[in-house]
């Protein structure tokens, strides 16, 4: 194994319209801790909502842009259809009880690639979830907080769903250079699991190839984007500099104050970032107290009175 190649993901980032609503869901029905609050670099006047485990593990963490008026997007090629979280194989009864009484629809399946029963269901703003009960993820760090009991909660991802009109260059990608290793085949799905990943959280992505499906389109309750991990920063830049060598275009390396990022769309059309394990989230603010103050990066400290003029109150659900 090279040592540039990602061991798995590191967050997914999704674009949703009400950012209460968005709290109220992930945080109060699902129980995962808000880890972090701040603003999307690149347009001041949105919300950067970090949702994890308690301590904001890299493998835990979602992500979300909130833009009030968003129109919906569309799932299609090129884009993570589906984001699964692993909970414990006796949870997911339970799980089917707590989506039920707060009236959000739930499919059970059958699981695939030898995984355990699954459960279906979307957001408020139609994004697909699915929990998989899975007892061999690892536990994660419980958040004392959560209204969802620590023996219940969610592990972690387990793994996301990609469509793509043609797999061939997006399974090249992630075996030849990612180190990714094909997992199996169960008709279009091809399953590949990321180098170094045993006992981590977000091992798996899952390839759907659909040569008719028509392209998607972004918009409230579609993936933005997916992140891998790298342990540091020099695993980050020969990973750049191995990509720019094979003719992807690859961005600078950003600066995201709780990682440092490079992004790049893979032959398939889903957008790939790789973010370093650290600094953390808990980089500017004590690990008791994380997502409970706005946080700014340094650049954009002058203009909080404007930043935070702009942006709606929140309330943490009760």
């Amino acid at each position: 194994m090279n040592p540039e190649h990602p061991n798995g993901l590191h967050h997914v980032t999704a674009i949703c319209g009400s950012a209460q609503r968005n709290l109220d869901f992930y945080a109060g029905l699902l129980g995962l801790r808000l880890v972090k609050r701040t603003i999307n670099f690149d347009d001041p006047g949105t919300y950067h909502l970090y949702y994890g485990d308690g301590t904001g593990r890299p493998g835990t963490i979602l992500t979300f842009f909130p833009w009030a008026h968003a129109a919906r997007g569309r799932r299609g090629a090129g884009e993570v259809s589906v984001t699964a979280f692993s909970v414990p194989a006796a949870s997911l009864g339970w799980w089917a009880d707590r989506l039920a009484a707060a009236k959000v629809p739930a499919t059970r399946g059958d699981g695939s690639f030898g995984d355990g029963a699954t459960l279906r269901f979307a957001d408020p703003d139609g994004m697909m979830l699915e929990l998989v009960a899975d007892d061999a993820a690892p536990a994660g760090e419980a958040w004392p907080g959560s209204p969802v009991p620590g023996v219940h909660a969610l592990r972690g991802f387990q793994r996301v769903y990609a469509t793509v009109a043609q797999g061939e260059g997006t399974s090249r990608l992630l075996t030849e250079v990612l180190g990714f290793s094909l997992h199996g085949e169960e008709g279009n799905v091809a399953r590949f699991v990321a180098a170094a990943s045993e006992g981590q959280a977000g091992r798996f992505i899952d390839l759907t190839i659909e040569p008719l499906d028509r392209p998607g389109s972004s918009g409230a309750g579609t993936v933005h984007h997916i992140a891998w991990r790298t342990p540091d920063d020099a695993m980050q830049v020969a990973l750049r500099e191995r990509l720019l060598g094979l003719g992807y275009q690859v961005s600078p390396v950003m600066e995201r104050n709780y990682f440092r990022s490079i992004y790049f769309r893979e032959p398939g059309g889903v957008l790939f970032e790789v973010a370093t394990d650290g600094p953390g989230f808990a980089d500017d603010e004590p690990q008791e107290s994380l997502g409970q103050d706005l946080k700014l990066p340094p650049w954009l400290e002058g203009k909080r009175a404007q930043i935070e003029a702009a942006l709606p109150a929140l309330r943490m659900p009760s």
